[in-house]
């Protein structure tokens, strides 16, 4: 994952992107794993940890309907806690974590279901994930796909 970490950090560089994340079920591990990298600095803004719907309709503008409807653990939830961040940390790439750890299913989603959300400029959306194992590789696990998903926004962009 460190070096999945180097070269996103190395990408959003050369590509002067500034990037951020929003995170539920990973509190903090998507940015704690970008800013292991020397220079991270350089592109990394921020992250909003946002574990209740609470902090993801108030400070990251999720609409609190589709969370009273849907519950936290949704790809269109994830995909506005991304635009969110992007607002929240003036960031143009963003990425964000939603799902379910265990050790309990929770919002009627089993242990294992993950959202990852992106947003890059105007475009935004979300990938389903689902893991198996125990509550921590089920976050280490979400924490290496929003990280593939930041390096393969940034290598889609570079080839353009």
């Amino acid at each position: 994952m460190q070096n999945q970490g180097a070269q996103v950090i190395a990408q959003a560089i050369s590509q002067g992107k500034q990037l951020a994340t929003a995170e539920s079920l990973t509190a903090g591990m998507i940015a704690a794993t970008l800013a292991e990298v020397s220079g991270a600095s350089a592109v990394l803004r921020g992250g909003v940890i946002s574990y209740s719907s609470q902090v993801k309709a108030e400070l990251l503008g999720v609409d609190s309907q589709l969370l009273a409807e849907v519950g936290s653990v949704d790809g269109e939830v994830a995909r506005q806690m991304a635009v969110g961040a992007q607002r929240a940390c003036a960031a143009e790439l963003t990425v964000s974590a939603t799902g379910v750890a265990g050790p309990q299913a929770h919002d009627g989603k089993p242990v294992g279901t993950v959202f990852i959300g992106w947003a890059h400029g105007n475009e935004s959306g979300f990938v389903a994930h689902h893991f198996v194992g125990d509550r921590a590789q089920i976050r280490e696990r979400s924490t290496t796909a929003a990280i593939n998903q930041l390096a393969a926004i940034l290598g889609k962009a570079s080839s353009q």
